[in-house]
């Protein structure tokens, strides 16, 4: 096997030069492994996908470690920050491409800051329009259009969406008490990208250097200050909801449906525990017990981590072939303990009328997501009811699609979707409200997304959730339940609980696995 060697000049006058070294799956293996372990104290993102669903999702491994540079936003700005050497050649590259767009900018040294003020979410723009509102993505599609590199399917900004971004676009009232240092955006620009094909038996080691304005990376170290999680602590308490306080809550969100404010939401409850195994260890863990199409291993430094199998396409942009993807999931059963068993629960789920109407409500909300953005009459059901298993629990799935108008870009499609129905409700502003309004702390990552920006034009991302989040030594869970006028009280609180359930083990029980 011989590696290549690709060259090229980004719009913004940024050389590159791609080194695609291919592995055998010994190599390959002991890579992957040394970057589970890696990303305990060090800035990175894993993302290990491994179910195969033709069409839909392939196994697949994709991450970096040490990126040079990490792009970061809170509620006022948003900052990229050169992490080495080599981030400080690439800096001034970004910040030409972000003069070229009319960002404002504040530069100090390795910094480069973008004030986020007066961006004008509640100035009235068409619906059309609000995908271009001025915010953080703002600033990601100036970088993606100066750095576009349309032949190159790994590279671009990898990394996790909070939940709060959505505020800049559907602004509503604020209940829960914000840290002001706590962050919507954690992206990296990595120079090193692991590949694994599962479906292929294929991988390959990207490496990448650059030079700007004469300066270059070569020969610089790839080393970032470390980042590693804090001492495990012991949480205030196991749950933030006691017993039953999520069943009252559903009766609440059923008044709301009565009096025609909503028509479905999807609250969350929150369970803590100490986090005192490795990040690489819970990972594994939660891999091995719950293979998901996404799972990911992110250390967003700060003492932060997230660590998730997460089952749901948010969006998929295919550039060449202008495709927008989805592919929402409602309707929940518990596992059976058998296949036999697990036969009787899909006939049960899939006989079920509320479980039914909450994916169809879902889909239709999905849709008119994509009318905004998307070719008229191009927009298309490719499943419906898809049962999809998961070691605790059976879900039912739709696929949509539909085609990008000429006009619009891969960060309209995610914008215009923000966030999935299945972690809001419907309609989508009111159920926003009412979560900010009754749960009991703000979800940072949880209901938001993970994935790639690429700069060749195309985006993956997939929800966070079935995700813990690890900060300050406790790990925390957030899992909802989607309820509808008829939904039971105690059958939904039930439902989280279970969700929850799977992570919850691999946080106690992370000691329990090899180590890479």
């Amino acid at each position: 096997m011989t590696a290549t060697t690709h060259r090229w000049t980004t719009p913004v006058g940024l050389h590159v030069t791609r080194r695609s070294e291919p592995l055998d799956p010994e190599r390959a293996e002991a890579e992957l492994a040394r970057l589970e372990d890696a990303l305990d104290t060090r800035r990175g993102l894993l993302l290990s996908g491994r179910v195969d669903q033709p069409g839909r999702y392939r196994p697949h491994d994709v991450g970096h470690v040490d990126p040079p540079v990490e792009v970061t936003a809170d509620h006022e700005s948003v900052r990229l920050r050169a992490l080495n050497d080599r981030g400080r050649v690439l800096l001034p590259a970004l910040a030409a491409a972000l003069a070229s767009h009319g960002v404002h900018l504040d530069e100090a040294a390795g910094t480069i800051t973008a004030a986020l003020t007066g961006q004008g979410a509640a100035r009235p723009v068409a619906e059309e329009e609000r995908t271009r509102r001025p915010s953080a993505f703002t600033v990601l599609r100036a970088l993606t259009a100066a750095l576009a590199a349309p032949d190159d399917r790994l590279w671009g900004l990898y990394g996790a969406f909070g939940y709060d971004l959505v505020l800049g676009f559907d602004p509503v009232p604020l209940h829960q008490e914000r840290d002001p240092h706590d962050r919507t955006l954690v992206l990296h620009l990595p120079d090193r990208i692991l590949w694994i094909d599962r479906q292929r038996g294929t991988a390959t080691l990207d490496s990448y250097e650059f030079s700007y304005a004469g300066r270059g990376t070569e020969g610089l170290d790839r080393a970032t200050p470390l980042a590693p999680c804090g001492p495990a602590t012991d949480p205030a308490g196991p749950r933030d909801h006691p017993p039953g306080a999520y069943a009252e809550l559903v009766r609440r969100a059923k008044e709301r449906f009565r009096a025609g404010d909503l028509f479905e939401v999807v609250p969350g409850q929150s369970f803590h525990r100490r986090a005192d195994a490795p990040p690489s260890r819970v990972f594994r863990r939660l891999r091995e017990r719950n293979p998901a199409p996404y799972g990911l291993l992110m250390n967003l430094a700060d003492g932060e981590h997230l660590v998730g199998a997460s089952p749901e396409m948010f969006v998929r942009f295919d550039a060449r072939a202008r495709t927008v993807e989805s592919c929402p999931i409602s309707g929940t059963i518990a596992r059976g303990r058998d296949p036999l068993e697990d036969a009787e629960q899909i006939r049960t789920l899939l006989g079920s009328v509320k479980e039914e109407s909450e994916l169809t409500m879902c889909t239709d909300v999905d849709r008119n997501d994509k009318a905004r953005v998307c070719v008229p009459g191009s927009i298309e059901v490719l499943a419906r009811r898809q049962i999809e298993q998961y070691s605790r629990l059976i879900h039912t799935v739709d696929h949509v699609r539909g085609r990008l108008l000429p006009d619009r870009d891969a960060l309209d499609a995610f914008l215009t979707h923000m966030w999935a129905v299945t972690v809001t409700g419907a309609p989508k502003r009111a159920a926003v409200a009412f979560v900010e309004e009754h749960e009991r702390s703000p979800r940072r990552w949880y209901g938001g997304a993970v994935g790639r920006i690429g700069f060749d034009g195309g985006l993956e991302t997939a929800l966070t959730l079935r995700t813990v989040q690890i900060r300050g030594g406790v790990a925390t869970v957030r899992a909802g339940a989607t309820l509808l006028f008829d939904s039971d009280p105690q059958a939904e609180e039930d439902e989280t609980v279970l969700k929850a359930s799977a992570l919850l083990d691999a946080v106690e029980n992370a000691d329990g696995t090899a180590a890479g």
